[in-house]
C-alpha cells in the first residue's frame, strides 16, 4: 500500500494506529538490487520529486533505480546523464515516455498518462547567453515537475543590457511569483536585476566561463557579492536546485493567496 491507501484505511476503520505505523514504517525505503534504496516518501515529506543524480552510477543501476521509482510515481529526473546512459534509457521509450534537455545532460521519464499540473505558482527564467540554456532547462524541469507554470526567456545578458528590459517587463506582467537568473562568465545579470524587481530572485552560476576565474567559479563568487538585496544563491550549474527552492517558493505564494481568497469568499 501507499501512504494515502494507508491513511484512508486508518480512517475507515480498516485497520489500527498499530497497524498503519507498521505499514508505513515498513514502506519508507525500498530497496533496489543491492546498490540502492529508495525514500518512498521523500517527495510527500519534502514536495520534491525523486531525481536520480546519474553521473557516477552505470547505465544499468540508473535503469532499474528508474523502473522501481515508476512502479509508485508517475514522473521521475535523471540528471548529470553521459553518453554511456543514453542507449540504456531510450530502451524504456516503448513503455514510458523520455524527454531529454538541449544536449541529453538530463531527461524526465514519466508514464504515458502523466499530466503535470501548473498550478502551483508561476516561476520566470532568464539566462544570460545562450550557453546557459541546457542547466537553465534543469531548473525549468523540476519546477514543473512540482506543479509550476515556468516561463523562459534567453540571451538577455549584461553584454547588451538593453536587450533585457523588454523580455523582464514582460515576465513581472504575468506576475511570476519568483525570478531565475542562469549566468556564467561574470555573473553579473542576477544582481541587475535584482535592483529592478520586487520578486525574489535566485542567481544560477553557469560553469561558461573561461580562463581565470572560469567554470563558473566568477559568476558564483559575483553573485555571492551582490550588493542588491533580494538575492539567493545556488551552487555552480545547480539547475535542479535552483527549480526546486523557486518551485518552494511560488508554491508557498500561491497557497497563502488561494486560502484569502477562501476567506473572502466566506
Amino acid at each position: 500500500m501507499n501512504r494515502k491507501e494507508i491513511l484512508e484505511q486508518l480512517v475507515s476503520g480498516k485497520i489500527s494506529i498499530e497497524e498503519a505505523e507498521k505499514y508505513l514504517n515498513s514502506n519508507q525505503i525500498e530497496v533496489v538490487e543491492e546498490f540502492a534504496k529508495y525514500d518512498i516518501f521523500r517527495e510527500a515529506r519534502t514536495g520534491i520529486p525523486e531525481v536520480i543524480y546519474s553521473e557516477t552510477k552505470s547505465p544499468e543501476m540508473v535503469v532499474e533505480i528508474t523502473k522501481k521509482v515508476l512502479e509508485k510515481k508517475s514522473v521521475i529526473l535523471l540528471s548529470r546523464l553521459t553518453e554511456k546512459h543514453i542507449p540504456k534509457i531510450d530502451e524504456l521509450t516503448s513503455d514510458y515516455i523520455v524527454e531529454y534537455g538541449t544536449g541529453k545532460k538530463f531527461c524526465i521519464i514519466k508514464k504515458q498518462d502523466y499530466i503535470p499540473s501548473k498550478e502551483n505558482g508561476r516561476i520566470g527564467i532568464i539566462t544570460a547567453g545562450t550557453s546557459d540554456i541546457p542547466v537553465a532547462e534543469e531548473a525549468k524541469a523540476i519546477a514543473e515537475m512540482m506543479g509550476c507554470e515556468v516561463i523562459m526567456t534567453h540571451d538577455v545578458g549584461v553584454a547588451g543590457i538593453h536587450r533585457l528590459f523588454e523580455p523582464l517587463n514582460n515576465l513581472l506582467k504575468k506576475d511570476v511569483d519568483v525570478l531565475i537568473i542562469a549566468a556564467g562568465m561574470e555573473g553579473a545579470l542576477p544582481t541587475v536585476v535584482a535592483g529592478l524587481v520586487d520578486v525574489p530572485v535566485i542567481g544560477l552560476p553557469i560553469s561558461t566561463g573561461y580562463g581565470f576565474g572560469g567554470k563558473g567559479e566568477t559568476a558564483l563568487r559575483s553573485m555571492l557579492q551582490s550588493c542588491a538585496l533580494g538575492i539567493a544563491v545556488v551552487n555552480i550549474d545547480g539547475g535542479i536546485s535552483a527549480g526546486a527552492m523557486a518551485a518552494k517558493i511560488a508554491q508557498r505564494v500561491n497557497k497563502k493567496h488561494k486560502c484569502n481568497c477562501n476567506e473572502g469568499d466566506m
